[in-house]
């Protein structure tokens, strides 16, 4: 049973959101940058604010980004696209980002960490997006660099994000970001990106119930196809979600020049949000195992229903058939009166019907007084 299972489960197809992962040939020179030939051409928004001003801008190139550097307002550059390798080394050289720093914010399968320069601050995150409809989600690497007075975002797409929250917080100076440096709009984001993650697991929670439900009252093999696809979406979740953690905690603990400890405080909060969405992917990937434990004994329970309707009917049919097979064998009664004289009564046939009547009706009532006919009714076909 196990590995028909697992043969049926092979036919779930790969999830729309799980990306090949590429990485370096062997012996490649360190901070070689991979392009993927699928990756959108980059859009370069700058966002400057302060608490009185606010400009937003669509640049064309990466040095139309340098006037901003130098002022003590709040300067947030939002790279979205890897499509281009000129404009990233360009982004690269205005930022004065060393190689390996490129390197890890290009090559899109970096795993989640914090790294701390002399005067910048290496952040990389994976920002989960929910659908527009159904269950499922779009993910991608977003790395974002801290600086004094700046903060450098680069995302794999221009289509999905969950920083537009934060971007009508300063443009509308709600709260209190617009009177705050670049290490709280990093914290800021940061924030989105761990709060993204619950609408996705909002979603997944409603599955999982659906998918309860249909266990218990008619298990089919598209549910088991539903709780694997499920089971690795939910890996995937806890894939991105367990090294954010560990990553925004070193945040906490190494405490770097460029966070205040006004922000290290909102950091805490941050963190706690990361550990409470933890807890639900590990809580849902559990419902999800059981859920497969349940398909499997309602499959069982189904298959033991089956069984017990045949074997019932088994048992009503094997005293007529008999009875049925004696009155078939047609001895002479001429030679002996012991060769089946029944053979020669008026009544004989109706005789016989009658007694595998009342041979099946009893049947039938010693087994509903067992109560083993229980549940035979409610079996359904697929």
């Amino acid at each position: 049973m196990i590995r028909k299972l697992r043969r049926l489960a092979k036919v779930v197809a790969k999830p729309s959101y799980v990306k090949d992962e590429f990485y370096h040939y062997p012996g490649t020179i360190p901070g070689t940058i991979i392009i993927d030939a699928d990756a959108p051409p980059p859009e370069i928004d700058l966002i400057d604010y302060s608490p009185t001003n606010f400009i937003y801008q669509r640049v064309a190139t990466p040095e139309e980004c340098v006037p901003y550097l130098d002022r003590d307002s709040v300067t947030w550059v939002d790279v979205q696209g890897l499509g281009n390798q000129d404009i990233l080394e360009r982004v690269g050289q205005v930022f004065e980002l060393p190689p390996l720093v490129l390197e890890d914010v290009v090559n899109v399968s970096e795993r989640p960490k914090t790294e701390d320069f002399e005067d910048q601050l290496l952040f990389i995150a994976r920002m989960v997006v929910p659908k527009e409809t159904g269950c499922g989600f779009y993910s991608e690497q977003v790395s974002l660099i801290l600086g004094k007075h700046y903060l450098l975002t680069i995302q794999e797409e221009p289509e999905h994000d969950c920083f537009e929250g934060v971007r009508m917080r300063i443009e509308k100076a709600k709260g209190i970001i617009r009177r705050q440096g670049a290490d709280y709009l990093a914290y800021a984001l940061l924030d989105a990106i761990v709060d993204g993650f619950f609408p996705v697991l909002e979603r997944y929670g409603e599955e999982l119930e659906e998918i309860e439900e249909e266990v218990i009252v008619q298990p089919t093999r598209q549910t088991l196809q539903k709780i694997y696809q499920v089971r690795r979406e939910l890996l995937q979740l806890r894939r991105a979600i367990w090294p954010l953690r560990d990553a925004i905690n070193a945040l906490i603990r190494d405490r770097s020049e460029l966070i205040s400890k006004d922000v290290q405080i909102y950091l805490r909060d941050c963190y706690d949000h990361a550990v409470q969405v933890m807890d639900m992917v590990e809580t849902y990937r559990e419902l999800a195992s059981g859920l497969m434990d349940v398909y499997l004994s309602a499959v069982s329970n189904k298959m033991n229903e089956v069984m017990k309707l045949l074997t019932v009917v088994s048992s009503i049919f094997i005293p007529l058939t008999f009875i049925a097979g004696i009155y078939g064998m047609n001895f002479n009664t001429e030679k002996s009166p012991y060769n089946m004289p029944e053979l020669n009564w008026y009544w004989g046939y109706p005789i016989c019907l009658g007694v595998m009547g009342a041979i099946a009706f009893t049947l039938l009532f010693l087994f509903w007084k067992r109560g083993w006919l229980e549940n035979s009714s409610m079996i359904k076909r697929d």
